[in-house]
């Protein structure tokens, strides 16, 4: 079966052309939401996504600790998404990770697509653009490089970008200090639902399932921002996502009927709830729908660590201590795998028909 080639977004974006093609519009009633993102980042307007400093987070001092606790159990239960800063990850670590990705990406097509991916056939590891099987059947202005990043023995180095050469350096450390930092925010959450603290982390697979995936998103410039997205309306399927950028703003949060864009926080990585946890937490805690907005002045580029359960070996469903006769369960028990397909594909298992 040969293999789908798609039209990369970044060489229609350097084609110059002027309009874009009809598959990048989105419908009309997103256009009425899609405003100027530089202007909406520096609006002072309205709610504002909550900066959580993590200094305290292993401090000795039982006030201070618990403060931390408290207040990222609060931001995870009323809008599932925030900036963490003073994380623990070098700032120098952060650049060279940055900088990797932004060495890769500045390469010629010719030699990213040594690494392209073959959604068709089920392999999406590796460079690609986005097919059409979103929930809209539209296009997103984005390329991408996606692989595992752990744990180190479900890695596939092979398909690794070769080119920086501190490509694997940088990112397999990063993900070992990010891999530390999941522990450690997965043991507060579980504490804000009143279970032991190693719990959450039990439920998602341990040290030796839960898999870290690197997703780099690479929005070139767009013609027309104001009828593209870079990604449409969604919340992630994962446990927890962990997002570095290049500080060019983009991320919005549809939170309390709005869309609310995300400031550009120095030295921050961006935290969200993913769907696992929140069907753990029987909703205590929130996966926020989100999308990103594109420009026409300036290249975006994110770094998504995407955390996610084991496809099949764990039953993902409300824990029985989050569940109460006043708060019934609300979602039906299902495999990850199930999960996915049912968010990003729409098929029904019992008819194999898209819904």
């Amino acid at each position: 079966m040969a293999k789908v080639v798609n039209l990369r977004v970044e060489i229609l974006a350097r084609n110059g052309i002027q309009s874009i093609p009809k598959e990048y519009v989105r419908p009309q009633e997103e256009l009425e939401s899609i405003g100027d993102v530089f202007e909406e980042e520096m609006s002072e307007e309205g709610p504002q996504l909550p900066t959580i400093d993590l200094e305290g987070l292993d401090s000795a001092d039982k006030q201070v600790r618990e403060k931390c606790h408290a207040e990222l159990i609060k931001a995870s239960k009323e809008w599932g998404v925030m900036h963490l800063v003073k994380h623990g990850i070098s700032d120098e670590l952060i650049n060279r990770v940055k900088m990797a990705g932004k060495a890769f990406f500045n390469q010629p097509v010719e030699e990213k697509e040594k690494y392209s991916n073959d959604q068709a056939s089920g392999n999406v590891q590796g460079y690609g653009s986005k097919l059409a099987n979103n929930a809209s059947g539209q296009l997103e202005w984005q390329d991408y490089f996606f692989h595992c990043i752990f744990p180190e023995e479900k890695r596939d180095l092979s398909i690794w970008p070769k080119t920086p050469t501190d490509y694997i350096p940088a990112i397999n450390e990063y993900a070992k200090q990010l891999r530390d930092l999941t522990s450690k925010i997965l043991s507060v959450l579980s504490l804000g639902l009143g279970l032991e603290q190693e719990r959450l982390e039990k439920e998602v697979g341990d040290m030796e399932e839960l898999l870290l995936q690197l997703k780099i998103n690479y929005y070139p410039k767009c013609p027309q921002p104001e009828l593209a997205l870079g990604v449409e309306a969604h919340t992630d399927i994962s446990a927890l996502t962990f997002i570095l950028h290049n500080m060019v703003p983009g991320l919005q949060l549809f939170y309390e009927g709005k869309w609310v864009t995300a400031k550009c926080v120095p030295n921050s990585i961006i935290m969200h709830i993913g769907d696992t946890i929140e069907i753990l937490s029987n909703g205590k805690y929130k996966s926020i729908l989100h999308r990103g907005l594109v420009n026409k002045e300036k290249v975006r580029i994110s770094w998504a660590v995407f955390c996610e359960p084991p496809k099949e070996k764990i039953l993902l469903k409300p824990l029985p201590e989050t569940v109460s006769e006043a708060e019934p369960s609300r979602f039906p028990p299902r495999t990850f795998a199930q999960h996915v397909m049912q968010k990003l594909f729409r098929k029904s298992e019992d008819s194999g028909e898209a819904k």
